[in-house]
């Protein structure tokens, strides 16, 4: 069981709000290295140079979206084991869909709960302890 605070997580989101919801519900579950990042653009450079163990990331976003960053990570040899929950606001499947194909290893739809995202990263990365 990995503890919490010995994994990164990044999280990739255009709004502010929705950042900080993320980031008080990661430090709530036991997360204490948390970066966080504006669009898929700025989120890429920085995985290049500090890659993290975990990507949460919108999927509507400027420059870069969701899928497009996922995309990008899965192309890039040393990320592309890095593992990637898509954030919606969106219930459309063909979103999941999509996501799907290029390898997300898990979703959740907005508005969520700590508890409901802490599900979501469980996982994926196992029984958090």
């Amino acid at each position: 069981m990995p503890a919490a605070r010995s994994l990164s997580v990044m999280t990739v989101d255009d709004q502010f709000s929705m950042r900080s919801l993320i980031r008080n519900g990661l430090r709530e579950i036991g997360f204490t290295d948390v970066r966080e990042c504006a669009n898929g653009e700025e989120a890429l450079r920085q995985l290049i140079t500090q890659p993290v163990h975990l990507v949460i990331s919108d999927f509507n976003m400027p420059k870069l979206d969701g899928i497009g960053l996922l995309r990008s990570i899965r192309a890039y040899p040393p990320l592309k084991n890095t593992a990637f929950i898509m954030l919606t606001g969106s219930t459309d499947t063909e979103v999941v869909k999509r996501a799907m194909q290029y390898g997300v290893n898990n979703y959740i739809v907005k508005p969520f709960t700590v508890a409901a995202l802490k599900g979501r990263i469980e996982a994926v990365v196992g029984k958090l302890n």
